[in-house]
């Protein structure tokens, strides 16, 4: 790809050192570093560099400027920095480092014990390990509240997409096979006297702690909500509107060290013990025992979106008006139940499919609907038709089939230069230091400050 058109724009380069950050920090070789640049108070390290240089090319990348990859990783190193100075971007510093910690409970709950989880990461200790985290997530917040602060303002007009394609078509991607799919989803409901017992066991550990067990080992025995059970089911430094309403409504109408009754979640059961509460922000421990559908519950499901498959067939129903009627996914249901792509459009490759919705569409043409089947959405057993609205074989883009996409990277363009602008406007008046290894770069930013000949 040439320079002249760079379709990855900083904010295909910006998702994508964010999406692969958790990974990337989290591989052998973390603690044999080094620093590559300073940017005012923010660290790039030699290992960041390594790291995304090794993702590019497990992507299929075929040209790896190592400067080129720092000069991103500055670049949003600087927004990261700029953004912890804006006032009208949140800190959110607390609710971070808890959000870190619940991530790092949720990693062990997936070893048999925190030593063997350290060990296979490469990290020295648990302290360490949950500083990486938060590195990440602190990064990952600012510098994208920045790029939206930024770029909030951006828009391409019918004229400017044009230009775009007619400048850049010569060098824009073939699509690959795509295919546009509608889904209805239900949650199983679960009986009655399911959700009686699961009270009832709620109840009886109530009944236990009133006895003289721990809220925290009761917790630890029977919640089965995998990023707080190991910590004894404590969520520390809660805002308001971070859990779900039926969650949040009970926990702060309780007393101090107060015990609730039983109460209903999307996630399942739970009891909650208020720890401490201040202003919006609160701490609490709670036991989650999970609404998970037993087979004949399933059956039940299935059965029915059976039966609404049969309204449409039928015509009696239209898709749209089931999605929206029936659908439990609030995603896709205010919008004939469409499934968005990666890229946000109705579009998806047909490749990135997973392997369970693939078999399920096997021999499938276009505006067929599938069987109701079994799936999993957010760790929640559901039951799923899927329709598949479109079939779009491989192809060159066009204005004619492809507008949108095209609109999409103009608009990237205009949001990277205006990056652009706003990095080169703050050089003079940020300390920046970049390690003499790279001293032969020729960056496109004149991060050196080098004076520029006339």
């Amino acid at each position: 790809m040439t320079n002249k058109l760079k379709i990855t724009f900083l904010l295909g380069i910006f998702m994508m050192i964010f999406s692969s950050n958790m990974n990337a920090q989290l591989k052998p070789g973390e603690l044999v570093d080094g620093i590559a640049a300073v940017i005012g108070d923010e660290i790039v390290l030699e290992s960041d560099v390594n790291e995304q240089m090794n993702y590019a090319k497990q992507q299929g990348a075929s040209q790896t400027d190592k400067c080129d990859f720092l000069e991103n990783l500055i670049s949003n190193k600087l927004l990261v920095y700029e953004a912890k100075k804006d006032t009208l971007i949140e800190n959110r510093s607390a609710a971070i480092k808890e959000q870190a910690n619940a991530k790092y409970r949720q990693l062990l709950s997936q070893f048999p014990d925190e030593k063997t989880m350290l060990t296979a990461y490469k990290f020295r200790n648990a302290f360490e390990m949950k500083n990486a985290i938060e590195k990440i997530d602190v990064d990952q917040y600012y510098g994208q509240a920045k790029y939206q602060r930024i770029t909030e303002k951006a828009d391409v007009t019918p004229n400017e997409v044009t230009d775009f394609y007619n400048l850049y078509k010569s060098q824009l991607p073939e699509v690959k096979d795509e295919i546009s799919l509608a889904q209805i989803m239900m949650y199983p409901k679960l009986t009655e006297a399911h959700k009686e017992d699961l009270i009832k066991r709620l109840k009886k550990i109530k009944q236990d702690i009133a006895g003289g067990e721990t809220f925290e080992s009761q917790a630890r025995i029977y919640s089965e909500d995998e990023g707080s059970a190991a910590n004894g089911g404590l969520y520390k430094n809660i805002f308001k509107g971070q859990m779900v309403k039926p969650f949040e409504a009970a926990a702060m109408n309780l007393q101090e060290n107060e015990i609730s009754e039983p109460i209903e979640s999307e996630f399942g059961y739970h009891i909650i013990q208020l720890i401490k509460k201040s202003g919006k922000v609160y701490d609490a421990r709670h036991i989650l025992l999970k609404a998970t559908p037993t087979d004949d519950e399933m059956k039940t499901a299935k059965a029915k979106l059976d039966s609404i498959k049969g309204l449409i067939v039928a015509g009696k129903m239209t898709f749209k008006d089931a999605a929206f009627k029936f659908s439990d996914d609030k995603r896709t249901k205010f919008n004939a139940g469409i499934i968005a792509g990666a890229d946000g459009s109705d579009k998806i490759e047909r490749e990135s499919i997973p392997g369970t919705i693939s078999y399920e569409l096997a021999g499938l043409n276009k505006g067929d609907i599938t069987a109701p089947f079994e799936d999993e959405d957010n760790k929640r057993k559901v039951v799923k038709i899927i329709k598949q609205e479109d079939v779009i074989p491989a192809h060159q883009i066009t204005m004619e089939t492809d507008y949108n996409r095209i609109k999409q990277m103009a608009l990237n363009k205009k949001r990277n230069e205006m990056i652009e602008k706003f990095v080169n406007s703050k050089l003079p008046t940020t300390f920046i230091s970049i390690d003499g290894r790279y001293d032969a770069c020729n960056f496109k930013a004149n991060w050196k400050k080098e004076s520029i000949k006339k």
